[in-house]
C-alpha cells in the first residue's frame, strides 16, 4: 500500500481535475487523489469551482477525512482551513472542522411525538382569596381594595353616565364664563 498522509496533515498537492462539486488534488508521494469539496475551497461562498482553482495549480490542502466506501479509499482534503501563501495551518485544533460535521449531522424528527402539557392552574391566591393566579401575581392593594383587570359592564354604565353629566357641567361653566366677560 502506497504511503498516505496522516489525517489532519498539510501538504501542496496539484489540481487534477475540476468538477462542478469540488476539484480533485493529486497527492504528492503517491498515486491516490483527494477531493476539495466546494464548500472547503473557500470559507466564502463557491459556486463554481473553476472560478478557484484550474488544472495545474498548486494548492495547499489539509487532509480532514479518510473513509473506506465500497473498498475504495475516498479522501476529503480542505483548503479553507490551510493558508494559500504560506501553507500554515488556519485551525490547528480542528474547532471549524468539527464544526461543519455537526451542521451536517442528521437529526430526529421529534414532530410526530406530541407534548402535553398536564398542569393546571388550579390555585387559590393566598393574598385575595381568589381563584387562578398566585399571590406575587395579585392586584390586590394591602389596604383591601380590588382591582380587577376587565370592568364589569355595570361599572361601565356608570362611568359613562357620569363622564356625560361632568361633561354637561363642564359646558354650563364656560357659558357662565363667557358672558361675566
Amino acid at each position: 500500500m502506497e504511503a498516505l498522509p496522516e489525517l489532519y496533515a498539510i501538504f501542496q498537492g496539484e489540481v487534477a481535475t475540476v468538477t462542478e462539486y469540488g476539484a480533485f488534488i493529486k497527492i504528492p508521494g503517491c498515486r491516490k487523489q483527494g477531493l476539495v469539496h466546494k464548500t472547503h475551497m473557500s470559507s466564502c461562498r463557491v459556486d463554481k469551482p473553476s472560478e478557484i482553482v484550474d488544472v495545474g495549480d498548486k494548492v495547499w490542502v489539509k487532509l480532514i477525512r479518510k473513509e473506506m466506501k465500497d473498498d475504495k479509499l475516498k479522501l476529503s482534503l480542505s483548503m479553507k482551513v490551510v493558508n494559500q501563501g504560506t501553507g500554515k495551518d488556519l485551525d490547528p485544533n480542528n474547532v471549524s472542522l468539527d464544526q461543519d460535521e455537526r451542521k451536517k449531522r442528521m437529526f430526529r424528527d421529534y414532530t410526530s411525538q406530541k407534548i402535553t402539557l398536564e398542569a393546571v392552574l388550579n390555585t387559590v391566591c393566598k393574598k385575595c382569596g381568589c381563584k387562578g393566579h398566585f399571590a406575587k401575581e395579585c392586584f390586590v392593594q394591602p389596604g383591601g381594595t380590588k382591582y380587577s383587570l376587565i370592568p364589569e359592564e355595570e361599572e361601565e354604565e356608570v362611568a359613562a353616565a357620569g363622564y356625560e353629566r361632568d361633561k354637561k357641567t363642564s359646558v354650563a361653566d364656560d357659558s357662565s364664563k363667557k358672558r361675566k366677560k
